[in-house]
């Protein structure tokens, strides 16, 4: 394999960031599911979970900033205590947040208040549905998780979410059940519009397709079932340099369930986090915006999954 960063300099494209717009925080890997594609390996019997003081850390630096959107994610992010007073934190001062919910999560004990918690603060949902089939989303992520996923679209579409003319933004994502690269993004979401209106009566803004990156949990998978080598040799020979000028780490910085700052979440979890001058990894307890405006993002083979077909990001396809 062409490593990734001599591939990025044969293309003519560098990769720093511009103007940060989206603060992603990964609250936790504390989830109610434990899916095959899962990057963060997320799980029942995680136990690290971002803590009331790194919340509050998280807080400061959105008010000492004019950084517009907080982007929510985990885990099941909602599973962590803290998770309603960031939600009220950033409303309070008047920033879009979105949620990366399982949908499952709204069934967990104690947790049945969630969708009015997120009518009420008007939270965007960006919600895994790995595909309209059972059988499919099933076998990704456990027996009986399809069920409960549409009982919970359909609660998001009967408070309003989706609808039209609805301010209230409901999407899904799609990730592949196997090592390939998603369909074209545009049809899919035609197709699953149509299944899930006629099947279930489930409306919804857009869908986002994700390739599903190989590491940790799916590469371990991938492994297993000697997929690995060929998936990752798909997602190089499909390499695209049109996506790179949309990759999600250009407006984006990640903060680590303990405080630590990344790119991006998928090399948080490879544990490449941004440093300062002096070598020591950045904090969202001291962090400043002028510390990661204009640098260079880290990469890694891994970001050909960002960068394969017509690319993939927290927001669905690039190009």
């Amino acid at each position: 394999m062409q490593p990734f960063a001599q591939k990025l300099n044969l293309s003519g494209n560098g990769l720093n960031r511009r103007a940060v717009d989206v603060l992603q925080v990964n609250m936790g890997r504390y989830c109610n599911l434990a899916c095959i594609h899962c990057h963060v390996e997320s799980g029942p019997n995680r136990k690290e979970m971002m803590s009331r003081e790194t919340v509050d850390a998280v807080v400061r630096f959105l008010a000492a900033t004019d950084i517009l959107t907080l982007d929510i994610t985990g885990g099941a992010p909602e599973l962590n205590p803290h998770f309603d007073y960031l939600v009220e934190s950033a409303v309070g001062m008047k920033r879009h947040v979105m949620d990366r919910c399982n949908l499952t999560v709204v069934f967990e004990p104690g947790k049945e208040y969630l969708p009015e918690f997120f009518r009420r603060n008007r939270v965007e949902l960006v919600c895994s549905l790995p595909c309209y089939s059972e059988e499919n989303v099933d076998r990704q992520r456990g027996k009986g998780t399809f069920d409960l996923s549409i009982r919970a679209l359909q609660i998001f579409n009967r408070l309003g979410y989706g609808q039209p003319q609805s301010d209230l933004i409901l999407n899904l994502v799609y990730n592949p059940v196997g090592p390939h690269l998603p369909p074209p993004q545009e049809k899919l979401e035609q197709d699953y519009k149509r299944i899930l209106r006629e099947q279930f009566g489930i409306v919804f803004n857009h869908l986002f397709c994700l390739t599903n990156m190989p590491i940790t949990r799916y590469a371990t998978h991938l492994k297993l079932r000697g997929e690995y080598d060929p998936y990752v040799q798909l997602l190089e020979s499909n390499f695209n340099p049109a996506t790179v000028d949309q990759v999600m780490c250009r407006n984006l910085i990640s903060v680590g369930w303990e405080g630590a700052i990344y790119d991006c979440d998928f090399n948080q979890m490879l544990d490449l986090p941004l440093r300062d001058s002096a070598g020591k990894p950045l904090s969202i307890d001291s962090l400043t915006l002028d510390q990661v405006a204009g640098q260079s993002i880290i990469v890694g083979n891994h970001c050909y999954a960002c960068t394969a077909g017509p690319g993939s990001s927290c927001g669905g396809a690039l190009v």
